[in-house]
């Protein structure tokens, strides 16, 4: 039988790998200029955490979380996100009563929803993720948006925009699905049946709903900004004077929500103009009340989290490149009992010297040896036989430019050629 990866799931081919690389260094490289210590969660988690934390009438709760009960009895879930993961951790190690604001990042973090797959999008995906607890400020939404945005920017992604709205507060919403609820009484029944279950329990979702016809429908609802309390109204202001005053774009976009429902006051999505960029690249804002929903004290909290498959697939279509790293400085081949097994125990040495080397394993002659060289990338070729090591010598030949040099077999010696 031949086995095959679940559908919705991708292998990361060896020869892929380097995408990936370069962009979690890029990552860490930008969060290490902000503070962010990195912070690593279980990939499972008790599904109460997520149906008191993402909330009861989301899609990911309602059609997609991956669960199943354990041989305790448990209800345990592959966790669908990252945020409220990161949340239960704050709270259960006490991390609220250090200094803070706490600062942290999630990098390569596995989230897995059950839903139709598509290119960039996965039923197991992984996620880069930032949390900051404990900062009230809008300063703190603008840091987040600005670290988001310098990411796209190094990997070149550019012709950025933020698309920004404030969907207030516990103090100030209902005043808001109150107005919406009446908005659309009068064309409850052209509403899709999802959008008619959240009609009572969570309307702000229907702003959210992705078939046309209700998107059509919410055109014209009322705007969130249009009903939120004075606190959340400073807050906004504030924020879009720090990101004018750091020369970041924004657009205020009324029927902006997300689709969780921790989200209070600011939410943002990072947009790109650049051609074969097209849809969210990420996405992220306010949670004030997560922390004390799941067992902590009353504390802020703002983040952002954007999907790693699909960034990597739109730099693709946006043709970045990413140079493909050297996999070999030298491959040694080796001629016969003895050449190989001195091949093998130079390699061992040139690695020492901190070097990236290799010895042939399949007793290739030399002329395959040399191909299999030129295949996986080696930059220079070292053939070692009874007559190198009689005379303790050898030629090192650069596979690009063909030029060969004469060396001892001395692995100090061999590694100064090497390195010019």
């Amino acid at each position: 039988m031949a086995y095959k990866a679940p559908k919705g799931t991708k292998d990361v081919l060896p020869e892929e790998s380097y995408r990936w690389q370069y962009l979690e260094t890029t990552m860490r490289e930008v969060v290490k200029k902000y503070g962010l210590l990195e912070a690593r969660t279980p990939c499972i988690e008790h599904t109460e955490l997520f149906l008191r934390g993402v909330g009861n009438t989301t899609d990911i709760v309602q059609k997609e979380m991956y669960t199943f009960t354990d041989k305790g009895d448990r209800s345990i879930t592959l966790k669908p996100e990252g945020t409220a993961g990161a949340v239960r951790m704050f709270v259960e190690n006490g991390l609220f009563s250090e200094a803070q604001p706490t600062k942290m990042f999630y990098l390569y973090c596995p989230v897995f929803r059950y839903e139709r797959p598509q290119a960039g999008r996965l039923r197991e995906h992984h996620q880069f993720g930032v949390e900051i607890f404990g900062a009230p400020q809008p300063s703190a939404d603008a840091e987040v948006i600005a670290l988001a945005s310098e990411i796209f920017e190094r990997i070149g992604v550019h012709d950025l925009t933020i698309k920004l709205n404030s969907i207030g507060c516990p103090k100030c919403r209902g005043r808001y699905q109150a107005a919406l609820r009446e908005y659309l009484a009068g064309r409850y029944d052209e509403l899709c049946e999802d959008c008619k279950s959240r009609f009572e329990t969570n309307p702000l979702r229907i702003l959210d709903c992705k078939v046309e016809h209700c998107k059509e429908i919410v055109r014209e609802a009322p705007h969130t900004m249009d009903y939120v309390c004075d606190e959340c109204r400073s807050h906004m202001n504030e924020l879009t004077r720090l990101l004018d005053a750091i020369g970041i774009r924004y657009e205020l976009d009324p029927m902006l929500v997300r689709g969780l429902d921790y989200y209070t006051k600011t939410v943002f999505e990072i947009v790109s103009g650049m051609p074969g960029a097209q849809g969210t690249l990420c996405g992220g804002g306010r949670y004030d009340g997560l922390i004390k929903e799941l067992g902590g004290p009353d504390m802020p909290a703002v983040g952002f989290g954007l999907g790693m498959e699909r960034l990597l697939l739109i730099m693709e279509q946006l043709g970045v490149e990413v140079e493909k790293p050297l996999r070999y400085e030298l491959m040694l081949l080796g001629l016969g009992e003895a050449g190989r097994e001195q091949a093998f125990v130079l390699c061992q040495k040139l690695r020492a010297l901190g070097l990236s080397a290799d010895t042939d394993h399949v007793g290739r002659s030399v002329k395959a040896g040399m191909k299999f060289a030129d295949k996986v990338d080696a930059a220079n070729v070292l053939v070692i036989g009874d007559n190198e090591i009689a005379e303790n010598k050898a030629v090192l030949k650069n596979m690009k430019t063909g030029e060969q040099t004469e060396t001892s077999l001395d692995p100090e010696e061999i590694a100064k050629h090497l390195r010019g």
